[in-house]
C-alpha cells in the first residue's frame, strides 16, 4: 500500500532523528487544528517520561485557545518543567511530518527557554 506525503516525510524525520540522539530521550510534538501535544519518550525502554497538552484541564482554563503560538509556548514550558522533574535535560527534537514553522517552533523555543537541551 502505498504511503502518503505525511508519512513518508514522518519516516524520514523519524529515521535522522534515531541516528542522531545517542540515547537521549525524543520530544515529540503533535500538533491538530484545536490543540498541541507533546511527550518526552526514552525508545531504549518504550515509556513516555513526560507529557503535557493544552487537553489538560488547567491548560484549558488558562489558554484561550489551544490552536496558537501562545498555547504552544505554554504546552513547550509545560513539557520542560515535567522533562526536568523526571530527571531529562538532553532530548532530541521530533517535529514528525509537521514544518519547524509557527506552533511547533514556538513549543520548540519555549521548551528551550525552560531548561532542555535539544
Amino acid at each position: 500500500m502505498a504511503k502518503t506525503t505525511e508519512e513518508r516525510r514522518r519516516a524520514r524525520v523519524r529515521r535522522s532523528i534515531m541516528k542522531a540522539a545517542n540515547g537521549r530521550p525524543r520530544l515529540s510534538v503533535h500538533r491538530t487544528s484545536q490543540h498541541i501535544y507533546a511527550q518526552v519518550i526514552d525508545d531504549k525502554e518504550g515509556q513516555t517520561l513526560a507529557a503535557a497538552s493544552s487537553l489538560e484541564k488547567t491548560m484549558r482554563e488558562a489558554l484561550k485557545t489551544g490552536a496558537d503560538t501562545a498555547a504552544a509556548s505554554a504546552i513547550g514550558k509545560l513539557i520542560a518543567e515535567r522533562a526536568l522533574a523526571a530527571g531529562v535535560t538532553k532530548v532530541v527534537f521530533d517535529r514528525g511530518s509537521f514544518i519547524y514553522h509557527g506552533r511547533v517552533k514556538a513549543l520548540a523555543e519555549a521548551a528551550r527557554e525552560g531548561g532542555l537541551e535539544f
